[in-house]
Parts: structure tokens; C-alpha cells; sequence
């Protein structure tokens, strides 16, 4: 989780993407939950690949490994080059069985790892397999081959960025043979480069599918994200007791936080509102709200708005970061 988040500015100018709220959590603890359950045992450690995020972001991230009761540790990709690197970068953790995930990304499914493969990529369908990396596969959902962006069909099978390794040993040493050898492709090491060779090597890898992919790399997706996740959790307490809610009308699924406090407004479906945040006189849905902020007169469809943001009036989308005041 080392990138900047461009294509999620302005949210991403004050906190790293993956620890932007989904559903009342950071996106990156409803993936670690979710891998955990996958796991027939539970993790000794989450290792957390990062830039250079500043204190208050690696204090959430070993909140949340506290939360997960599982030790935390934090590595450092200083310099972006590429997915090959930032793993290389926590090669102290990289030791007996690994999974291997990307942070902005989000999954259901309902398996368990067989540990006794050698590898494990999670795929799922995708109608436009040109715009992802997709695996080729024979007998027994065997992986054949790795294909970047194919200009001409081979497999719908996109790779979602969770990979299971048996020997997190055996990893390390086919990314340290990029690094050293300097195999570079578009000016970064790339990790489907050591997975091929892997593959030639006779490593055995298998796809393990999943029922649904969900995104969280730009606005649109991210708000989108929250709406399945919502559904998901359809049946769960997802307000809190201490939020105050006045004469409004809350239409589930929707998470509402720790002492907020909502007022003669319509809120749902799908609306994410975290903690200490009031709203007056508002229609909101399918949105995200997050910590803090003060929302007036508002009619709000399809949109995320940051921390302690102080807004005022009626538009029906709108993407607005933290520390922002408008009226």
C-alpha cells in the first residue's frame, strides 16, 4: 500500500487510500479481516507496505493490527519501483506461508487456502480482460501462463492482486534475481515477472476463484464499494447507540458512527457516516461522510466527503476532502 492514491485526490492529500472508511472501516482492515477468515489458521503477522504516510497513518495501521489481534509490523518502499520492489521491501516478514495482498481492492468469497499448493492466485471473470493482468489455465484450474493487457483474447481470468505463496522463502529469492539482475519493464520490477519464472521453474500455481471484486481506486468505485459492502452486511447493527437521530428517517444498510448526530433528514440507502458527524436538514444516499464534518442543506447522491469538512447547500454529487468549508 506504498502508492500516493492519485486517482483518489483530493482524499488521499491527507490520509493513504487504503485507510479511507468503507462501511465504517478502513478499506485495508475489511481486507485483512476477510483474508483472515480465508486462513484455516490464524496469521502470526500483517505487514503493512508503505510510503512515507506520516505517524498519525502508521498509529491506525497498527491500531487496526491490535484490533485484528495479530502482530503489526511496518516496512518502507521509499521509491516507487514497482510491485516486485515494495514486496522485496518486507523481506524479513517474507518467511514460510505468505499471502500476498493489494490495498485497495476488496473480495467475497467464501474458501479456505489449501496450504499444500505451492501457489494460490485469486481470479475472477472479468468483460474486459485487455485492461487487466489475466492467467491462462489448464486441468485442475493449473495456471499455464501470465499474460499482461492482452491485445487479442486468451482468458478472462483477471488477477485481483491476492496471491497465497507456501514458501514466502522461495518469493524472495525470485524477486532478489529481478533486483540484481536489473529486469525491468515500463521503469519498475514488476512481480508477474518472477511469477513466470516460477512457472518455468515447475512451481505448481492455481487460481482460486472469488464471487465478487470490488474496487476502491477511484471516487465512483470507492462509493460503489461501500454500497455492496452495506448490502453484506445487511442484518448486522451498523448505528451506533450513542448516535442521536431527530426526526429523520435512517433507510437501511447504513453505517452511522459513534455520536453523530443526525437531524430531520432522509439518510439511505447506502451511506457510510463516521464519527462525530451532524446532519441537518438533509437527503443523502449512496454516499460517504467521514469523521467530524458538519453537513447543512444538503441533497447528496453518489458522493464522499472527507473529515471536518463544514458544508452548506444543495448539489447531487460531489467529491470534497478533508479541511474543506463550503456553503
Amino acid at each position: 500500500m506504498a502508492g500516493i492514491g492519485k486517482r483518489m485526490r483530493p482524499h488521499t492529500l491527507t490520509i493513504p487510500k487504503p485507510l479511507i472508511p468503507v462501511a465504517g472501516k478502513p478499506i485495508v482492515q475489511h481486507l485483512a479481516e476477510s483474508l483472515i477468515k480465508s486462513c484455516s489458521e490464524t496469521p502470526e503477522e500483517v505487514a503493512f507496505i508503505i510510503g512515507n504516510f506520516g505517524h498519525e497513518a502508521e498509529k491506525k495501521l497498527m491500531d487496526i493490527s491490535d484490533q485484528l489481534g495479530i502482530k503489526g509490523k511496518i516496512y518502507y518502499q521509499n521509491e516507487a519501483l514497482g510491485t516486485a520492489h515494495a514486496i522485496l521491501c518486507a523481506e524479513e516478514s517474507l518467511k514460510g506461508p505468505v499471502i500476498i495482498a493489494f490495498a485497495d481492492t476488496l473480495f467475497k468469497a467464501g474458501f479456505k487456502i489449501d496450504g499444500n499448493k505451492d501457489s494460490i492466485i485469486w481470479v475472477h471473470k472479468v468483460q474486459n480482460p485487455s485492461e487487466f493482468g489475466v492467467v491462462t489455465t489448464g486441468a485442475d484450474n493449473a495456471i499455464t501462463g501470465f499474460v499482461e493487457k492482452p491485445t487479442e483474447f486468451v482468458s478472462d481470468l483477471a488477477i485481483i492482486g491476492i496471491y497465497y505463496f507456501k514458501s514466502g522463502e522461495n518469493l524472495c529469492r525470485e524477486l532478489r534475481f529481478l533486483i540484481d539482475n536489473n529486469i525491468i519493464k515500463s521503469g519498475e520490477y514488476q512481480l508477474t515477472d518472477a511469477l513466470k519464472n516460477m512457472l518455468a521453474k515447475g512451481m505448481g500455481f492455481y487460481t482460486q476463484y472469488v464471487d465478487e471484486w470490488l474496487d476502491c481506486g477511484n471516487k465512483d468505485a470507492t462509493v460503489h464499494t461501500n454500497q455492496r459492502v452495506l448490502e453484506m452486511l445487511k442484518g448486522e447493527p451498523l448505528v451506533s447507540k450513542t448516535a442521536k437521530i431527530i426526526n429523520s428517517v435512517i433507510k437501511e444498510p447504513c453505517f452511522i458512527g459513534d455520536n453523530v448526530m443526525i437531524e430531520d433528514s432522509v439518510i439511505g440507502p447506502h451511506v457510510s457516516v463516521g464519527k462525530n458527524t451532524q446532519i441537518q436538514n438533509s437527503i443523502i444516499t449512496n454516499s460517504i461522510i467521514q469523521e467530524n464534518s458538519i453537513i447543512n442543506d444538503a441533497n447528496l447522491d453518489n458522493s464522499m466527503i472527507g473529515s471536518f469538512v463544514d458544508f452548506k447547500g444543495k448539489l447531487y454529487e460531489l467529491s470534497i476532502g478533508d479541511y474543506t468549508t463550503m456553503s
